[in-house]
C-alpha cells in the first residue's frame, strides 16, 4: 500500500483518487509515479496511451 507522509500512516487502495481511463473506459486508481503529473495523466497504461 502507498504511504503519504509520515510512517505507519497508509492509505487504502480505495481511499486514492481514481480516473477513468480515456482509450479503455476501465477505472484506474492514483500510483505514487504518477505522484507529480496526476492531472495529465489519461490513460490507465503504456498499451492504451499508445492505442488512443
Amino acid at each position: 500500500m502507498p504511504h503519504n507522509g509520515p510512517p505507519g500512516k497508509t492509505v487504502r487502495k480505495s481511499d486514492l483518487p481514481s480516473k477513468t481511463c480515456a482509450a479503455c473506459g476501465r477505472p484506474f486508481s492514483w500510483r505514487k509515479k504518477w505522484e507529480r503529473v496526476w492531472d495529465e495523466v489519461k490513460y490507465c497504461s503504456d498499451r492504451c496511451r499508445r492505442k488512443r
